[in-house]
């Protein structure tokens, strides 16, 4: 007899009894052998987050690498911003004269003002005047946007040069402008005896030059800085990287046999003081409304919201806690309405008075997050703020809360990156966006949410 076939059909008898005895579903794999009391379940709980506006109080730290001149009103909220600034002036460690200079070669003495973009209208009309700084500004004191041009200056007096201006220098032909080489700029002559007297200084005190800080001692003209005041105009606001101190002659080529002109430069760069003075209009009206809140850069309008800390659950541990902003669609279509923040930072209201920015903190995603914002969503979300949840919690329960320990402010900022890998962004600096902006958020009377998921054992 062949027992073979036998064999074989009892075999897959036996494996099929075996599979259908096994659960295809993996998903308990592993807590089947748990007791049901150690099995980890999951639930989310939404809590109201109240929020207002919150005077900036036209008092941000100004430490920025750009200078801003002009005023606007934004067509959507009919607030006003007007700005101008001070700036020294950075002498190089090999400044020089060419020896070649001879007489009466010093040409012209100028100023330049480099815009890179504006805001606005760019044919609005504009007029400063420019003063002479009298006080050295200290390098190693912190400067604010409503800094007082007048402890540095004397405005009472004439000064030293006025200019009448568009950003778009309608004196400069089309085909000079449409050139790549043409960079948009703000020229402010001066009087010619300036460059005079210092090129004469070049040849009595040649150490006056040796670095900035002997530059900008010497007593020279123009040697501590210059205010440029904004006199009158509405329309625009210029954002200038570039300020330019210029001494411009004539010398010989020896080489070549000929005369020629050339420049001697000084100019505002990080390594001197560039001080904005920013002055905002109308925000009261922003600031009484309860229906939403706003956000205004620069030295504008921050959004406070208070976390309902004692109403949190702690008996369970949290896992993740997402706060969501969302921001309403602006009602005027205009043709010169203003960027929204692109990044916020939340951070406590206490780390924010004892000197967040100015002690060069960046967001740690402990006490402090940073997010960006989503365009598709129109929001801003902070994905996971447990963790400083879970220091208000332990402040409250340890008797060591302030009276503002629930409260955290959502500021519009600038980062810098540090982006030398592809792969990863390490945030390397945090300041103050000085960029015009303006955002109107769901928030007042209406409260946002906050997102809370616990993890806890199953009774």
């Amino acid at each position: 007899m062949n027992l073979k076939p036998f064999y074989i059909t009892a075999l897959l008898f036996t494996t099929f009894l075996i599979f259908i005895a096994c659960d295809d579903n993996t998903d308990t794999l592993g807590s089947d052998l748990m007791p049901s009391s150690d099995i980890v379940v999951k639930e989310s709980r939404t809590y109201d987050v109240y929020t207002q506006s919150y005077s900036a109080g036209d008092s941000v730290l100004a430490r920025s690498s750009r200078s801003y001149l002009g005023q606007f009103t934004d067509p959507e909220t009919g607030t006003i911003i007007k700005s101008d600034f001070l700036a020294q002036f950075h002498c190089i460690d090999d400044f020089s004269f060419p020896d070649s200079i001879v007489g009466d070669s010093i040409l012209s003495t100028d100023l330049k003002l480099y815009v890179t973009k504006y805001v606005g209208d760019s044919l609005a009309t504009f007029k400063i005047s420019v003063y002479p700084l009298t006080k050295i500004m200290n390098p190693d004191a912190d400067y604010y946007t409503n800094i007082n041009p007048a402890l540095y200056c004397d405005t009472s007096v004439a000064p030293i040069a006025e200019k009448w201006f568009t950003l778009s220098d309608r004196t400069i032909s089309d085909s000079e402008r449409n050139k790549s080489t043409y960079k948009n700029r703000i020229v402010i002559p001066l009087p010619n005896s300036v460059g005079k007297q210092i090129r004469a200084a070049w040849d009595s005190n040649p150490e006056y030059f040796d670095d900035s800080e002997a530059w900008i001692n010497s007593g020279l003209p123009g040697s501590k800085g210059f205010y440029f005041k904004l006199e009158s105009g509405d329309g625009a606001l210029a954002y200038i990287n570039i300020v330019q101190f210029n001494i411009n002659y004539r010398y010989h080529l020896w080489d070549e046999d000929k005369d020629t002109t050339g420049s001697c430069q000084f100019a505002a760069t990080e390594e001197v003081i560039q001080a904005t003075h920013f002055a905002n209009y109308n925000l009261e009206k922003l600031l009484k409304d309860n229906t939403s809140t706003y956000l205004k850069s620069p030295a504008g309008i921050f959004t406070m919201a208070t976390l309902p800390i004692d109403q949190i659950l702690t008996t369970d541990t949290i896992n993740q806690a997402k706060l969501v902003l969302t921001r309403y669609n602006d009602i005027i279509n205009s043709g010169f309405r203003l960027d929204i923040p692109k990044y916020l930072l939340l951070v406590r209201l206490d780390d924010y008075n004892k000197g967040f920015f100015e002690n060069y903190h960046l967001a740690d995603a402990k006490s402090s997050y940073l997010c960006m914002f989503n365009s598709a969503n129109n929001t801003y979300t902070f994905n996971n703020i447990s963790h400083l949840i879970g220091t208000m919690k332990r402040e409250l329960h340890n008797g060591t809360a302030t009276a503002n320990y629930n409260k955290v402010l959502l500021i519009p900022v600038e980062p810098t990156f540090d982006s030398s890998t592809a792969s990863t962004q390490n945030l390397v600096k945090l300041c103050h966006d000085f960029s015009m902006t303006s955002a109107r958020l769901v928030g007042g009377t209406n409260p946002v949410k906050l997102e809370i998921i616990y993890s806890k054992f199953a009774k």
